[in-house]
């Protein structure tokens, strides 16, 4: 990791219809529009999306960091993520986001100490940290099928 403080920046321009283009330097435009629950077209991504995947990509990041620090083999991570937005006393927000990573690992791999990695990466999640929204993390850990775990190389004799 390189040195703090870090800075982000993006480009945001709008049309007269509402819709949004989003650019970065060295980033693909990414389009972006209200969603249906709010009278967008629903075809683009939307604030609230954006939200979700910046929470659970984090996660996954922060986790895979986690894992390899640990020396945990880690086979696979998929994550669901969903958020619900509510009013409360007069403010819309999300009220809760729950991540949903299922995490696959080799059959010798120690559960205790992968809910503990999975914990780290909770606690160290730049983006969750940053939301007054709470996160909540719902691991579903598997076991690799024979076929996906690489077998040892042979030593040569």
């Amino acid at each position: 990791m390189k040195p703090l403080p870090h800075e982000y920046r993006i480009d945001l321009s709008a049309d007269a219809a509402g819709a949004c283009t989003v650019s970065g330097e060295r980033l693909a435009d990414l389009p972006l529009a209200p969603p249906k629950e709010y009278d967008g077209p629903g075809d683009k991504w939307s604030p609230e999306h954006l939200l979700l995947a910046s929470v659970a990509a984090c996660f996954v990041f922060t986790f895979r960091a986690v894992a390899r620090a640990w020396r945990i083999d880690v086979t696979d991570v998929s994550v669901t993520a969903t958020g619900t937005v509510s009013r409360t006393n007069g403010v819309t927000r999300f009220s809760e986001i729950v991540v949903r990573p299922r995490v696959t690992t080799p059959l010798s791999t120690d559960r205790t100490r992968l809910l503990e990695a999975i914990d780290k990466a909770e606690d160290s999640c730049l983006i969750s940290a940053s939301l007054a929204t709470p996160v909540r993390i719902e691991p579903e850990l598997t076991d690799a099928a024979a076929d996906d775990v690489p077998l040892p190389l042979p030593i040569a004799v």
